[in-house]
């Protein structure tokens, strides 16, 4: 029932402008900050973003491990957590590891970039 900190809102602003490094910045003082459980929502979508950025650079295999792995953290926050709508991020976020799985390592130039979600806040 929690509002999102100002720093979950910054992070959220860098995912969705495809700005995986700086959203990995702020959300891991984010993360590192809070001692409740609430901080693996964060890492979940740290996580989620540090894949799109292995993707971005061709690196198929963190791209598997960290997808499955910020999924695993934030299935415990289905559907909403924070104003944050986790159940369509993940749907959005599975999609995109189909696809990579589909095009394996030598295809995942040809990835389709329009698929990496958007974050949504509010209801």
């Amino acid at each position: 029932l929690e509002s999102p900190p100002p720093g979950l809102l910054a992070g959220v602003e860098e995912f969705n402008r495809g700005q995986f490094f700086e959203c990995h910045e702020t959300l891991e003082a984010l993360w590192l900050a809070e001692p409740r459980p609430i901080r693996r929502l964060y890492q979940g979508i740290l996580q989620i973003g540090v894949a799109f950025y292995h993707l971005q650079a061709g690196r198929y295999r963190p791209v598997l491990t960290l997808l499955e792995r910020g999924s695993g953290y934030l299935q415990p926050f289905v559907p909403q957590c924070m104003d944050v709508d986790v159940a369509r991020f993940l749907d959005d976020a599975a999609r995109c590891l189909a696809q990579v799985k589909w095009l394996g390592p030598d295809r995942l130039d040809d990835f389709d970039l329009s698929l990496i979600p958007r974050i949504e806040i509010g209801d």
